[in-house]
C-alpha cells in the first residue's frame, strides 16, 4: 500500500512538472558527463555511513560543471528501510548556454527515508529527501562593473521524490554477476518563502545498463535526461548526460 501511494504521488508530480509552461520560456540544450560514487556502508547492525562523490563535466568532458561531496549517517530500521541525515557541499562552475556569472559554492543539510521492495523480478527503490540549502549565488562586485563573485548565502528548501526499478536479464533477482536494466525518475520541488516564480526545480529521467560486481557493488553506464528550471521561471535547460556510477554497499563490520 505504501509503495502504491508513493508511485501515484510520483506520477502526479511528474505530470504536473511536464505540464508547466508559458510562451516566454527559453530552452537550451547542454551535453554533460557525470562520474559518481555512492556508498552505504554499515558499521553495526543498525548504523552505517553514506559516502558520495560526483564529478560533473559539461560539453561532455571539456569544461567543469559541478563537484559534489555528500556524507551522512544511516539508521537501518530493517533490511529494506533506512533513514539518513547528513551534509553536502557543492561547487558549481559557469557552464553551457546559460552560464552562471561566476563559480559559486552551496552547503546543504539533508534528510531522507529510503525503502526497497521486490515484486517478482522487479526491484523497486523509492526515496523521499528534504534539503536545506545555503546557496552563495554570484553577485556583482561593488565598484567593478562586469565582475562577479559568490554572494551572501541564501537559504532555500527543496523536496525530492525518487523512484527506481531494476530488472535482471536472467534470474529472479540481482545477484553477484548479474547484468540488469535500471530506470528511474526523480522530481525536485522548491518550497518556502524564498521561492520566486516556480516551485518546480527539475526532473531527472534515467536509463542504464548495470553489472553487479561480486563483493563490491553495482557498476552502471547510463543516460540521464535532465530538465532544469531556472529560478526566473523562463530559462530551462534540457541536458543530455552520460553517467558512469559505482554503487557500493560493502559492510564495515561482520555480524557475530
Amino acid at each position: 500500500m505504501k509503495q502504491t501511494f508513493l508511485l501515484i504521488l510520483w506520477l502526479a508530480a511528474a505530470a504536473a512538472g511536464h505540464a508547466q509552461g508559458n510562451s516566454n520560456q527559453r530552452y537550451v540544450t547542454n551535453q554533460n558527463a557525470w562520474f559518481m560514487y555512492f556508498g552505504d556502508h554499515k558499521f553495526s547492525e543498525k548504523w552505517g555511513v553514506h559516502l558520495e562523490a560526483q564529478l560533473r563535466r559539461s560539453d561532455w568532458l571539456s569544461a567543469p560543471q559541478q563537484v559534489l561531496l555528500r556524507t551522512g549517517l544511516n539508521y537501518h530500521f530493517n533490511s529494506q528501510v533506512f533513514a539518513t541525515a547528513g551534509y553536502c557541499y557543492v561547487v558549481t562552475s559557469p557552464y553551457g548556454d546559460l552560464p552562471a556569472a561566476a563559480t559559486f559554492p552551496e552547503n546543504r543539510i539533508w534528510e531522507q527515508v529510503q525503502a526497497k521492495a521486490q515484486y517478482g523480478r522487479i526491484e523497486w527503490v523509492n526515496r523521499l529527501r528534504l534539503e536545506q540549502r545555503f546557496v552563495n549565488a554570484p553577485a556583482p562586485v561593488t565598484g567593478s562593473p562586469g565582475v562577479f563573485e559568490p554572494g551572501d548565502a541564501v537559504y532555500t528548501n527543496r523536496f525530492r521524490l525518487f523512484n527506481r526499478i531494476s530488472i535482471p536479464f536472467k534470474g529472479k533477482s540481482i545477484t553477484d554477476g548479474s547484468l540488469y536494466l535500471t530506470l528511474y525518475d526523480e522530481v525536485f520541488f522548491n518550497f518556502g518563502k524564498q521561492v520566486a516564480v516556480n516551485a518546480l526545480d527539475q526532473n531527472r529521467a534515467y536509463a542504464a545498463l548495470g553489472y553487479k560486481i561480486p563483493n563490491l557493488g553495482r557498476l552502471e553506464l547510463g543516460y540521464l535526461y535532465q530538465t532544469l528550471y531556472k529560478s526566473d521561471g523562463i530559462k530551462i535547460e534540457r541536458n543530455h548526460t552520460l553517467q558512469v556510477g559505482l554503487i557500493s554497499n560493502i559492510d564495515f563490520f561482520k555480524e557475530g
